[in-house]
């Protein structure tokens, strides 16, 4: 059961629905997670502002739900992983990498995402080495942490809210 209501646009404050109505016009749809996040206008919009610059990134689209994926394990959002499991398949993730990314087995970004999340950032020396010499740059890590942030956001949010999940269960 649901313990922080997502909210319509119509009940949302005043601040939160101009960018309600812009995720919905942006996505074409405007899913629970959002609705829920728009108890605080602060939080909805620097989120999506957030989200935008990170789409923005070097990472590839597959790249980026691989990190979404991994850490959404770790944190047990069940919510996450369903939309990310989702957005995933959408972007032609087979289910055998969908599931290495959850266990962070899929590359070097699904191993580092997890580590990331798993320490709290308290990585090892060896972990960023492995990283290294597994071709990612300080640029690509620096992106991979911003990832692991945006997404622990949504993790947390859910988790806390037990947010309603719209969509089919991942596996």
């Amino acid at each position: 059961m649901t313990r922080i209501p997502a909210l319509t646009i119509e009940t949302a404050p005043d601040a939160s629905r101009p960018v309600l109505e812009a995720v919905k016009s942006n996505f074409g749809v405007l899913l629970n997670v959002f609705k829920t996040m728009a108890h605080s206008p602060a939080l909805l919009s620097g989120y999506v502002q957030f989200y935008l610059a990170m789409e923005k990134s070097s990472l590839s689209p597959k790249e980026r739900e691989t990190v979404s994926l991994a850490v959404s394990e770790v944190n047990g959002c069940a919510y996450c992983m369903s939309v990310h499991n989702m957005m995933a398949t959408k972007g032609g993730m087979t289910p055998e990498d969908i599931r290495a990314a959850r266990d962070g087995k899929l590359d070097p970004i699904a191993v580092l995402a997890r580590q990331i999340a798993l320490t709290r950032g308290q990585v090892t020396d060896e972990d960023l080495a492995t990283a290294r010499a597994a071709g990612l740059t300080d640029a690509k890590i620096v992106e991979v942490i911003g990832d692991v942030a945006l997404m622990t956001v949504t993790n947390l949010l859910n988790n806390v809210a037990k947010t309603t999940l719209e969509l089919p269960p991942a596996l």
